[in-house]
């Protein structure tokens, strides 16, 4: 047994070098292209550009670490086109995508969404997946589990031979170790870098060209922009803006979202104030609790995200930790928990932000919403 999947391993790595040094030729040509092509609209993303261009379309993702540099350039050419000549330099992928390996469930959920379901060949995290239709095609054998995102199954990769390979970037990632190694394109979903709300879900373009589904990408994005823009003026109507504290202490640890976080713009758009605006960044940022209390001891709203098999109380939120009785917030009450083990928020919000944004203003204005029904969050008891 063992012999024959050492041969396996070996036949299929054979494949993708030839396949690698197929893409390195398509990628590495003449480096010259009469055709300049024309920009997709991009409204709020600022990591991503992409470009049409006779016969393919060239995605460009900046380095959100680093934005003087470029993180990932993909070259698309449809997969039943012949290839076009004189490609500039990128990883070559053949679009739409049959047959990804996806590490998130944000993105699994969002392919499933866009009727992208037949082109996840494979997953990692499964246990997190809420959507019944991949479980049923996980528990079928039309989806393979992969294991951990953070240690995948090789052997299981190597025998999917996915098309591409959809993860979320980190810094000083060193190539995903392993994974970088075996020749197949690494989609690097940078979307959640994106300094504004809008910004991420306006990534759906991209995954729609790569999936085939670029009709229902821009009909979402567009609904999607609707109601955020029209949640977002109701909020500037607001006449006070509560300071909101967001999770809790995990381990040694507290993450904040920073000034220029997607989380943090989602405060202020919906009326609030991030404690932690002054940190100029995106993504979150990790911080001692005593450095967090300092900063936010006088919040006005908590916000409780939590994973657990019973919602959390006021008392249980007290035991995690003695720092947590200490917020103004929990003095008086003014506790939102969002048990994300039943909720759809990390499945959902990433690239619909207009839901979140509605149970931010109607936590921190009700005054201004007729409707006081919260998707995700409840007060603690």
């Amino acid at each position: 047994m063992k012999k024959m999947i050492g041969r396996g391993l070996i036949h299929f790595l054979a494949v993708a070098a030839v396949a690698s040094l197929a893409c390195c030729k398509g990628s590495h040509g003449s480096s010259h292209v009469d055709d300049t092509g024309e920009d997709v609209e991009m409204k709020y993303a600022s990591n991503i550009r992409i470009t049409v261009h006779g016969g393919y379309h060239e995605v460009t993702v900046r380095n959100p670490w680093d934005t003087v540099r470029t993180l990932q350039k993909y070259i698309l050419v449809p997969r039943e086109s012949a290839m076009p000549e004189d490609l500039p330099e990128g990883t070559l992928v053949r679009i739409p995508v049959r047959n990804a390996l996806v590490y998130s469930t944000v993105h699994t959920g969002l392919l499933d969404e866009l009727g992208a379901v037949s082109a996840i060949g494979g997953v990692c995290n499964s246990e997190y997946i809420k959507s019944q239709n991949i479980r049923r095609r996980i528990a079928a054998g039309a989806v393979a589990d992969c294991g951990n995102s953070m240690a995948p199954d090789m052997e299981k990769i190597l025998q999917l031979r996915p098309d591409v390979i959809m993860l979320s970037p980190f810094e000083n990632n060193d190539k995903y170790s392993k994974v970088g190694e075996i020749g197949i394109p690494i989609i690097e979903c940078a979307d959640y870098m994106e300094t504004s709300p809008l910004g991420r879900a306006e990534w759906v373009k991209f995954y729609g060209l790569l999936t085939g589904t670029e009709e229902a990408a821009e009909s979402m994005f567009e609904e999607v922009e609707k109601n955020y823009l029209s949640m977002k003026g109701l909020a500037s109507k607001a006449t006070r803006m509560p300071k909101v504290l967001l999770d809790q202490r995990y381990g040694q640890v507290w993450n904040v979202p920073a000034g220029m976080s997607t989380t943090g713009i989602l405060i202020q758009d919906a009326g609030g104030v991030n404690p932690f605006a002054e940190i100029r960044q995106s993504g979150s940022v990790p911080l001692a609790p005593e450095k967090v209390l300092s900063m936010a001891h006088d919040a006005d709203v908590w916000l409780v995200r939590f994973n657990q098999t019973t919602d959390k109380s006021l008392k249980e939120l007290a035991d995690d930790s003695p720092v947590n009785c200490e917020f103004k917030a929990f003095k008086e009450g003014n506790v939102y928990g969002c048990n994300t083990r039943y909720s759809n928020y990390f499945e959902e919000t990433p690239f619909h932000p207009d839901r979140i944004l509605h149970d931010y203003i109607r936590i921190l204005h009700p005054e201004l919403t007729g409707d006081r029904t919260l998707h995700y969050f409840h007060r603690l008891k």
